[in-house]
């Protein structure tokens, strides 16, 4: 609870423009700041389910394109069943190799004429080969050393093709089987070439087909928002329309767990980390190819459009701060100022400066305050200048009638000890015990001073003292104990002989054994202490607070009957000031201390 109100308290404005500036942005800077995050959240949601809607139905397109494309080089390769000179020219190649040279050419070149027609009908072929037997035969467009060509029967691809007895076989982006030194990655459709009327197989055809076709049907989905990456049944990739990035890398992040949910599903879209960005996924597999076509974009792409509606709410919720610190400047220099002027000068004021200045030529309700607290200021000043002449006037009268109470007090106690002295020792020492009354009495008649220094009050003590000493004998010991230089100090003359009197009368003489009595002087920052300690009978706990009380509690003193520190207390403050005076400490059995502050 004292934490929060140490908050509160810090956190507490003191002037009026930072009340109204943090209540301007409470009603108009924060709610806009609220609904524009509310509006952008609301945007993304509305952009997002939008771009997934639109990227399902281009990935629909696009799959479909792409097995239209395959569908129609697969037609292509049925002529390879049609031609019947094709036919002969491989039937004869394949079942019958003891053929002679001159015929063997011309079954060669009626095969190769084919892979010619082949590729002028099929777009975007890159080669097309005929494996016949143990021989290749290749398009035109490559000389035989572009090939090395050994045990292709053993190969995988090949051994795929022969299983599929006539089917095609789709085979993803790879660099050309048995070219040497090929760059350019391609995919290729493989299928064998059976005899007609039967599944005997008497050749295979491999066409291998540029990527640009795949790009060429991507094209006009893509752009620089949009990527695609197509890959086969296996997680291989077969095209990668960032070209920045290397295949194998786009590999390496489909073994991603994240991205392998790609290969097991037919279909669906997700949010993922690729291509080193958080990106949005969308997938769709083809019926024909069972590839998969994958578009992703960059989440923040998507975003652009609600990112600059959020920025113009921002701007908008920029300017109202704005404005309001401007109505803060313009309220401080027009309300605030005044007031903070105006609050000091009542302050001064407040601690008796009334010499301020309260003049203002405004014609607004702050001249009119103005004015009127300057005439309150005068008829304060007037005010004040009166009562203070009658409390002095009463203070002098109060401060002699309570010095005037000490001394016939005093006087009676003296006599009252050389009495009894008399009448215990009969005449012997009555004349020493009179001489030190004189003294005493001289003492005080011969200064008209209200303070005297330490000095001068101490000789009056050391006399009282040794009037008492001849009463009571050895039971009281005196001793001092002061500071170097405090003897100079100002103290309220007859001060310190009450004090002496109320340890020796109530604390020492009642103490069975010798008394000790100790007058001390400490320094304690602007102000001295005189410390007055006994170690006689002290005060009980009940008794010590209401004595303490009685110091501070207002009274006619001049109406008491017991006088004695009180008088003292009182004396000090009318003289020295209200944080000035004394103060008591005692226990039963220890003895009492009563401490005197007066200004250094």
């Amino acid at each position: 609870m004292s934490r929060w109100q140490h908050w509160r308290k810090r956190l507490r404005m003191k002037h009026v423009n930072h009340q109204i500036f943090i209540l301007m942005i409470l009603i108009i800077t924060v709610p806009l700041l609220l609904i524009s995050v509310i509006i952008y959240l609301f945007s993304i949601q509305a952009v997002k389910n939008e771009y997934q809607s639109s990227s399902n139905l281009i990935l629909t397109n696009l799959s479909f394109n792409i097995d239209q494309y395959l569908q129609s080089i697969e037609k292509g390769t049925l002529n390879a069943q049609t031609d019947s000179q094709l036919q002969s020219a491989l039937e004869n190649w394949t079942l019958d190799p003891d053929n002679g040279n001159d015929q063997k050419i011309v079954y060669g070149n009626i095969i190769e004429h084919f892979i010619s027609s082949i590729e002028m009908t099929i777009k975007n072929v890159d080669s097309v080969q005929i494996y016949a037997g143990s021989r290749v035969f290749y398009s035109t467009n490559f000389n035989r050393s572009d090939y090395d060509v050994k045990d292709f029967a053993n190969e995988d691809w090949y051994v795929q093709t022969q299983q599929k007895n006539g089917g095609i076989v789709l085979f993803g982006a790879h660099v050309p089987f048995h070219r040497v030194n090929a760059k350019e990655s391609v995919i290729s459709i493989a299928r064998v070439i059976n005899k007609v009327g039967s599944k005997q197989p008497i050749g295979t055809m491999l066409i291998d087909i540029r990527l640009d076709s795949l790009r060429e049907i991507l094209k006009l989905s893509e752009d620089s928002k949009r990527n695609f990456i197509i890959i086969d049944d296996k997680g291989g990739v077969i095209y990668n329309s960032d070209r920045n990035q290397v295949i194998s890398n786009i590999s390496t992040n489909l073994q991603d767990p994240t991205i392998q949910h790609v290969i097991k599903e037919q279909s669906g879209s997700f949010y993922a980390h690729l291509s080193a960005a958080d990106s949005f996924i969308n997938f769709v597999t083809s019926p024909y190819s069972g590839w998969k076509v994958i578009q992703y974009i960059d989440e923040k792409e998507m975003t652009k459009q609600a990112d600059i509606l959020i920025k113009i709410i921002l701007t908008l919720a920029f300017l109202s701060l704005g404005t309001a610190l401007l109505f803060m400047f313009i309220l401080s220099a027009r309300v605030t100022k005044p007031i903070i002027l105006l609050s000091r000068q009542v302050k001064l004021v407040g601690l008796g400066k009334f010499d301020v200045d309260l003049s203002s030529d405004r014609q607004d309700e702050f001249g009119v305050l103005y004015q009127g607290i300057r005439k309150m200021v005068e008829d304060l000043q007037i005010y004040i200048e009166r009562s203070s002449t009658a409390k002095v006037q009463q203070k002098v009268a109060q401060f002699g009638a309570l010095k005037s109470q000490i001394n016939p007090h005093f006087l009676a106690n003296v006599l009252e000890s050389i009495q009894m002295k008399a009448v215990i020792n009969g005449q012997r020492e009555i004349s020493d015990m009179v001489g030190m009354i004189g003294r005493l009495f001289r003492t005080h008649i011969q200064t008209g001073k209200e303070t005297v220094t330490l000095r001068e009050e101490l000789e009056h003590i050391r006399l009282y003292v040794k009037i008492q000493q001849l009463r009571f004998g050895d039971k009281i010991q005196y001793t001092e104990r002061l500071d170097a230089g405090s003897e100079s100090l100002q103290v309220m003359h007859f001060s310190l002989q009450p004090l002496i009197e109320n340890a020796i009368v109530h604390g020492l003489e009642r103490l069975n054994g010798p008394g000790l009595l100790e007058v001390s002087t400490v320094k304690s920052e602007k102000d001295m202490l005189i410390i007055i300690k006994d170690n006689g009978v002290g005060i009980g706990e009940e008794k010590l607070q209401q004595t303490r009380l009685r110091l501070f509690q207002p009274s006619d003193t001049l109406d008491e009957e017991h006088i004695g520190i009180k008088n003292v207390h009182d004396r000090i403050r009318f003289y020295f000031g209200e944080q000035y005076g004394l103060d008591i400490y005692s226990q039963l059995g220890k003895g009492t201390t009563v401490i005197i502050r007066i200004p250094a």
